[in-house]
């Protein structure tokens, strides 16, 4: 099964740490970095913001060969331009006035639209695509992944500031993001037909403009064969961000072989899947989760195994298992990036919280390398 991550990045400017709005430069200066090219960069929403995107993967590995070099390359773009690429679910800190939308009809309408969420708009996701065959078996997939979501939402946060103040929260961002008309958990749905109908009645009720503005944390893309999780935030490391994408590529696969084998799938209540998901997002790892078998709570540990058994085929099928397992176990025995930004700034306030969060371009991964060395 073939997969592909997209990335989204702040900028912060050097001297002050706020989201400053220099993507454009920051996108036209791609164009002469060796190893990246101006199309491998996009806008976003936001001109603090910019997007990577991967080609089509078929190994874990590649992914992680893209995403080490985008975040190389742009980490050394951005500090020509006199800020630091940052990869954290949301702003630690904010600008008072706000940062301008970027050009584009698009996006000054949603600016007119919902001003407030827009300039709040400072945050920063990991959207994994899975390749499906066609968009029936997508539709049948996206209902059988649904229940594990919040286990995404819980390994994936790396939000937890918010305004220069601690949230309390792992993924701020899924807060964030969930305020708009159409987000949180996709509904069930049992195969393309029945998805385009909720569609097509979403959009007929007029309140979001495109199908661009369905925001569940999954959905078919309108752009690619794939089905898109967007559940996670973007991960201060790639090692990270590779398990989170080798997990979910096992957890669609295991919604595909499960749909074809007629096996009855896990239809939790809408109401239990919010309250699932937001548990997730305030404690991550910390305490609980709601278990997805039985509504109830268990440790976030049990919860995790129960997901990883419950895509073990699947990994093993493609030769992701020992991979997976590990990078999973070192999220819950050393902490998520919630964890970790917490422990920074209480060691040395903004400063330290800063240096953690835009060190991006210089670490492929968690363990056994100085953050201040230049990976070469």
């Amino acid at each position: 099964m073939t997969l592909g991550v997209e990335e989204e990045y702040l900028l912060l400017d050097v001297e002050s740490g706020r989201p400053t709005p220099r993507a454009s430069m920051v996108r036209d200066d791609a164009g002469i970095e060796p190893g990246l090219g101006r199309h491998e960069v996009d806008d976003e929403l936001l001109q603090a913001q910019v997007e990577v995107a991967t080609p089509v993967c078929e190994r874990l590995d590649e992914v992680a060969s893209h995403l080490t070099r985008f975040r190389r390359a742009l980490a050394d773009v951005a500090e020509g331009e006199g800020c630091w690429l940052a990869a954290t679910g949301a702003a630690p800190s904010s600008e008072p006035r706000g940062v301008p939308v970027t050009s584009g009809e698009r996006y000054r309408r949603m600016r007119v639209d919902a001003p407030r969420l827009v300039d709040e708009q400072l945050i920063c996701g990991m959207h994994i695509h899975v390749g499906v065959p066609d968009p029936a078996a997508g539709a049948g997939a996206l209902g059988r992944i649904r229940p594990w979501l919040p286990v995404l939402v819980a390994l994936g946060g790396n939000s937890p500031f918010w305004e220069g103040r601690d949230t309390g929260f792992s993924s701020w961002r899924t807060v964030v993001f969930g305020r708009w008309p159409v987000s949180g958990p996709p509904p069930f749905v049992a195969d393309g037909d029945a998805y385009e109908e909720r569609v097509e009645a979403l959009m007929a009720t007029g309140v979001i403009p495109d199908r661009g503005q369905i925001y569940w944390q999954a959905r078919l893309s309108e752009t690619y064969p794939t089905l898109e999780v967007r559940a996670p935030d973007v991960q201060l490391d790639v090692a990270d961000a590779v398990t989170l994408a080798g997990l979910t590529r096992a957890l669609v696969t295991t919604a595909l072989r499960e749909a074809a084998d007629g096996v009855p799938p896990l239809d939790p209540p809408a109401s239990i899947l919010h309250a699932a998901g937001w548990h997730a997002a305030r404690h991550g790892l910390s305490g609980t989760l709601v278990d997805p078998r039985c509504g109830r709570p268990s440790a976030a540990s049990e919860v995790v195994d129960a997901l990883l058994h419950h895509v073990g085929a699947a990994l093993e099928g493609s030769g992701d298992a020992e991979r997976v397992g590990a990078g999973v176990r070192r999220l819950l025995d050393e902490g998520t990036g919630a964890v970790r930004q917490r422990a920074a700034e209480a060691e040395g306030s903004l400063k330290a919280l800063l240096e953690l969060v835009t060190q991006t371009g210089r670490r492929s991964g968690r363990q056994g390398r100085n953050p201040d060395e230049r990976v070469e």
